[in-house]
């Protein structure tokens, strides 16, 4: 196990598209740990190394490997920026000590840039910006910088200046250092004369740094007013404990695809970046007192650690990665503790994109992966079972999109489903519930693609294949009036006959009152043993309802009258005795169709909010709410479900993929008589 001082603890984040899995392939290859830079356009990458990634060409999951560099070992996390995968990036963030935002110069800032650069500002995690494809066109380092201290979180500051721009860009000048260099695409920097003609600029530009370094601190900023001028080695101190301290962001050129400041990258990792030892101990709480109580970064703490990824696998079962918060292992098993139960385990391991390496201790700001655990799964607390600690949830985003999901062939139910529990383990933005009313079994996630991708994994892992439809609209049936129906079952076809008679009355209840049955039968003129057989014929025929054949709700059904005959009465013949009268009276009292009304609840910016709510309103929406938080606009409203069943694509539409929103059921209301008819003519044909 190396020092904990000597770790360090790094996942590369940025919108989908900006280079996170070049740059995290360039930093292996130059840091010696692979033989050849990966691409991913060639699908070579070895951290993107799913079948569905190498396809799409985009990172679907967290991918994980390990470096060493200047003594360092450096673990780091390469994470989705894709919006249909962005859960990882934020589990990610949970559990690592440090970012490195990947940000292309070409288009520095995009509503997908704000939501991730929101997360790494909820965990305070320090961060670096690499400024990605400065060798393409229209890549510009004053302007992305600009557009990052507008609309991001963070503040930049440009430790290098690019020598040369688009095409030509080929090295840059270290302020702080006041040398230049050359970049080669082996990664690597040569040290090269400052040219003349960036001097004036460059002068401007140590100011600017010294300036914002000293204002991270109060000694500094008193000595840089005093003497208007900082050395080398405080500034260097300053801006490592301004980096650790979230209040400086340095900015560094590159190019990961060209492998151009890879070395400027590494270095800024090593030096400026935290060890585990530089961080807060980790705050939990005692599962028997529920007191807050804390778990120090260091080999000699009690062992805590807690899963943030799990991976389903057919063949070599779940395989389990979790971060090392505090303390080490000296047993072969420990303590889930919200599991509350002992986990054997066999190889700790150490993950290098799609392969592994066993490793024999483990220390804080590892990250470690265990096969085959029986228990345990995403968010748990592992931790020393004599001194247990539980850290907070790992929330996941809440899924989007529903489709019905059922097998292509029919044989392969059980199948399907097994395999699809499995991805909710590896998974937990998937949710798989049943639709009781409709008999649906529905399947939501964040997105189209993301459902589309996980049945390309259940096919390659499982041999089997899913279909998605849309899930049917769970309409219901009531009464707005009342009526007095008799329903009168009489069978003779030699031998024994069958004879009921039942009047009812029937009539409404307000919404959720759900079926009342009264019986008011006076003088025996139906015998007591037969009135349950009334109420079950009423309440089997309310399943399908007349209009539609939905089921029938907020219903009183009074039994009120009726006859009997000594010899062919049964509870046979008076349960149709009540479903005839249900159905005849349902007809007589005004049925109406109910449709289920969702309360959405939608995060945009500010600029999309009219084109929303018009487009709400085209939904038959009622806005009944709006609010402000930062820079978007939450909006809630009231949308019957059948007009959002395929909100998602619309809204991504119409916000340039900048919207999200959760919705949950409501309540009830009546169908408009227009729309009515066309789903009772639809149900008719069906039928």
């Amino acid at each position: 196990m190396k020092d904990v001082k000597l770790i360090r603890n790094v996942a590369l984040f940025g919108q989908g598209k900006s280079g996170k899995t070049s740059m995290a392939e360039a930093l292996l290859f130059s840091a010696g740990k692979t033989k050849r830079l990966g691409k991913v356009d060639d699908g070579s990458a070895i951290m993107d190394f799913e079948p569905e990634e190498t396809q799409r060409k985009i990172s679907i999951n967290s991918s994980f490997n390990h470096f060493n560099w200047k003594k360092k070992q450096v673990f780091i996390i390469d994470t989705p920026g894709d919006d249909n995968f962005i859960n990882e990036a934020r589990y990610a963030a949970h559990v690592t000590d440090a970012a490195i935002f990947v940000i292309d110069a070409q288009t520095p800032v995009k509503f997908q840039t704000e939501k991730i650069a929101g997360y790494l500002q909820a965990e305070n995690l320090p961060c670096l910006i690499f400024l990605n494809k400065m060798d393409k066109e229209r890549a510009d380092q004053e302007k992305a910088v600009a557009q990052i201290k507008e609309s991001l979180p963070f503040e930049p500051l440009e430790l290098y200046l690019p020598i040369g721009a688009e095409a030509d860009f080929k090295g840059v000048v270290d302020i702080i250092n006041d040398k230049a260099y050359l970049l080669d695409n082996k990664g690597k920097i040569t040290e090269t004369p400052i040219p003349e003609n960036m001097a004036d600029e460059i002068s401007i530009k140590r100011e600017e740094v010294m300036e914002h370094i000293a204002e991270t601190d109060d000694d500094l900023i008193e000595k840089f007013l005093d003497d208007g001028e900082l050395s080398r080695d405080e500034m260097l101190a300053g801006l490592r404990n301004g980096v650790i301290n979230g209040l400086l962001n340095p900015v560094i050129p590159g190019s990961a695809t060209e492998n151009l400041g890879t070395e400027l990258l590494l270095n800024a990792v090593c030096d400026l970046l935290p060890s585990p030892a530089d961080k807060e101990s980790k705050t939990g709480v005692d599962p028997k007192t529920g007191d807050i109580i804390e778990r120090e970064p260091t080999i000699d703490a009690p062992f805590s650690a807690q899963v943030f990824k799990t991976m389903a696998d057919p063949y070599a079962g779940r395989l389990t990665i979790f971060r090392v918060f505090s303390g080490t292992l000296s047993e072969s098993y420990f303590y889930n503790v919200n599991k509350e139960t002992n986990e054997k385990f066999g190889n700790l391991l150490l993950m290098e994109g799609k392969e592994s390496s066993p490793v024999d201790s483990i220390g804080p700001g590892m990250i470690v992966a265990v096969a085959k655990l029986k228990e345990t799964t995403t968010g748990d607390t592992l931790c020393d079972a004599k001194q247990p600690i539980i850290y907070e949830e790992l929330k996941p985003i809440k899924p989007m999109m529903s489709f019905a999901v059922s097998p292509a062939k029919t044989d392969d139910e059980d199948k399907l489903f097994s395999s699809i529990s499995k991805m909710l383990e590896e998974d937990p933005t998937l949710q798989l519930t049943r639709q009781e009313q409709t008999g649906d079994i529905l399947l939501a996630g964040i997105g189209q693609v993301h459902l589309l991708v996980l049945g390309e994994r259940i096919k390659r892992k499982f041999g089997v294949e899913m279909t998605l439809q849309a899930p049917k609209v769970p309409y219901l049936e009531t009464l707005k009036g009342s009526a007095r129906v008799q329903g009168k079952h009489k069978k003779q076809s030699g031998g024994r006959g069958q004879f009921a008679d039942s009047w009812i009355e029937i009539s409404s209840l307000p919404s959720g009152s759900g079926f009342q049955f009264e019986n008011k039968i006076v003088g025996g003129a139906i015998p007591r043993q037969y009135i349950p057989a009334v109420e079950k014929g009423v309440s089997e025929a309310m399943v399908k309802g007349v209009l539609a054949g939905y089921p029938t709700v907020d219903i009183q059904v009074a039994l009120v009258d009726g006859s009997f005959h000594a010899v062919d009465s049964s509870e046979m013949a008076f349960k149709i005795s009540g479903s005839l009268a249900f159905k005849k009276g349902a007809v007589e009292a005004s049925p109406v169709l109910l449709e289920p009304v969702m309360n959405v609840v939608i995060n945009i910016p500010k600029d999309c909010v009219g084109d929303v709510i018009g487009d709400l309103n085209s939904r038959r929406g009622k806005v009944v709410g709006m609010d402000s938080e930062g820079k978007e606009e939450i909006i809630s409203a009231q949308v019957p479900m059948a007009e959002v069943l395929g909100y998602a694509p619309e809204l991504t539409s119409i916000t340039g993929g900048r919207g999200t929103y959760t919705m949950e059921q409501s309540h009830y209301e009546e169908v408009p008589a227009q729309l009515a008819d066309k789903i009772i003519e639809d149900a008719g044909k069906k039928e």
